[in-house]
């Protein structure tokens, strides 16, 4: 009983069960939530793992689009062409719910929608291979906003699931048992009192019902 407090009377049992039931209460819904965070999570880290294959194999093809690229025109030509460019982008965050875990959502916004407002530079002094890198940048873009959303997402949950484990850990192992310790501790002290009481009144009827016997015994000598 070691860190509690307690008088053993019905009042503290009483309070005691109420404790008990809202403790375990508590833990059912942490366990619930715990495991929807789980299952949320897994989704989270199987979505980033397939997105991070899939966008480190589009800037490998970047890559080798811009190695053709200067492989064929001047790197001073390429720094000039990229100089100046026609296309922006704004970031809009927001946060979504998930089982109490605020969660970032990010919207790109571009300035234009016309695909060729992503070409800052006119085609007579350039490739397809150069063409083809801007798309192919342009097209990652996308991709690399969902993956940083989904690791910040993945991190915070791994931190909300970390700090429900320990309470779930707490309330089960920890505070539940106590309080039914603390529970049957009271129970066994109050029986032993009831036990106590009966036996104390057991003995004074017969004291009570001898003194009759005797008091009726003198009245009849007399």
């Amino acid at each position: 009983m070691a860190g509690m407090t307690f008088n053993p009377t019905r009042m503290e049992l009483t309070r005691l069960k109420k404790r008990l039931t809202t403790a375990r209460r508590g833990h059912k819904l942490l366990k619930d939530k715990r495991d929807e965070l789980m299952r949320q999570f897994m989704e989270a880290i199987s979505e980033n793992k397939r997105l991070r294959v899939a966008l480190e194999d589009k800037i490998r093809s970047a890559n080798r689009h811009m190695s053709l690229a200067r492989s064929m025109i001047r790197d001073e030509v390429i720094a000039t062409s990229l100089l100046f460019p026609k296309q922006s982008m704004s970031l809009t965050i927001e946060e979504k719910n998930i089982m109490s875990v605020r969660v970032p959502q990010f919207t790109a916004q571009f300035r234009s929608s016309d695909p060729g407002d992503i070409y800052s530079y006119g085609f007579a002094f350039t490739n397809a291979e150069l063409d083809d890198t801007i798309a192919s940048i342009s097209d990652i873009m996308p991709d690399i906003i969902r993956l940083a959303e989904l690791e910040k997402s993945c991190q915070l949950m791994a931190s909300e699931i970390e700090k429900t484990r320990r309470r779930v850990n707490a309330l089960e192992h920890v505070m539940i048992p106590k309080y039914q310790e603390a529970i049957r501790f009271i129970t066994m002290k109050l029986d032993e009192s009831e036990r106590s009481a009966i036996t104390r009144l057991m003995k004074v009827k017969d004291m009570m019902i001898e003194k009759a016997i005797t008091e009726r015994q003198n009245k009849e000598k007399s």
